[in-house]
């Protein structure tokens, strides 16, 4: 298959975990060659984690995204944010690069969603939603293909995660309350890179329109806790995922890269 060609939008905590995996040798199909963020400092510790554990490897700091698509990675890993997402989809589809996206929020947008098919599937290109800190996309995909079904999809977050928020106020730090209550499209208009797993659960099941979605939030609470609910007349389905800390979101990525390359796929 030969090695492929990698580069990263998002140069913060995920993409450096995503680099260590690399170096420690979980993704040994792959070669990292671009890194762009909007903070060039970040981008350039990116590129200079991955030189330093190999002398000789040549990872290149890029300032713009013209500059990463020149490069012609097979892929490009994005952790940056839906807005990002956006700006970086269609270019890179229609320059050869198939793209794994963390910040699945941005498919809620339905005209944009059918856009980033039709320019995939016309450059043989492939946009991987990874399941960042949720799972179960396999059976919320196999019920939605079975028939009619309803989906449900609720987070508990602590009050701090939701700081700079429009539902944001000083209560929160001391009462438990539910914050948000309607489908995934109105969840990440309000909270554009804190529900990106809602919109991502919604697409491998019923849409962002039909997906409910709620979130509670609560004092001292650290992490995020997510509990996702398929039924249908045939299949009634639980999926709740606790994580301490985002690093699951980028193991989600080595996982979908893995898959990529692996002759035994999960």
């Amino acid at each position: 298959m030969g090695t492929k060609t990698l580069a990263i939008v998002g140069c913060g905590k995920l993409a450096a975990i995503i680099t260590d995996a690399l170096i420690e040798g979980f993704l040994p199909d792959y070669r990292l060659i671009g890194a762009y963020s909007r903070t060039a400092e970040k981008a350039r510790n990116i590129s200079d984690k991955v030189q330093s554990a190999e002398p000789g490897y040549t990872c290149t700091t890029c300032y713009t995204i013209d500059e990463l698509l020149a490069l012609k990675p097979d892929y490009i890993i994005e952790t940056a944010s839906p807005d990002s997402m956006k700006a970086l989809a269609l270019p890179a589809l229609k320059n050869g690069s198939s793209i794994i996206a963390l910040s699945i929020g941005a498919f809620a947008d339905t005209v944009f969603y059918e856009e980033v098919k039709k320019t995939a599937s016309e450059n043989n290109t492939r946009v991987h939603l990874v399941s960042g800190a949720i799972g179960g996309f396999d059976i919320l995909r196999t019920v939605s293909l079975m028939g009619d079904c309803k989906a449900t999809f609720h987070t508990e977050k602590g009050p701090n995660s939701l700081k700079n928020t429009a539902i944001y106020d000083d209560s929160l730090q001391t009462e438990k309350r539910k914050v948000f209550e309607g489908n995934a499209r109105e969840a990440i208009a309000l909270f554009p890179t804190r529900v990106n797993v809602a919109v991502a659960a919604s697409l491998a099941s019923v849409g962002p329109e039909n997906m409910k979605v709620s979130m509670t939030s609560t004092p001292g609470f650290t992490g995020d806790e997510h509990r996702i609910e398929v039924k249908s007349d045939q299949i009634h389905a639980v999926i709740d995922v606790y994580s301490a800390t985002a690093q699951i979101a980028a193991w989600s990525v080595v996982n979908a890269l893995r898959n990529i390359t692996s002759p035994i796929v999960f």
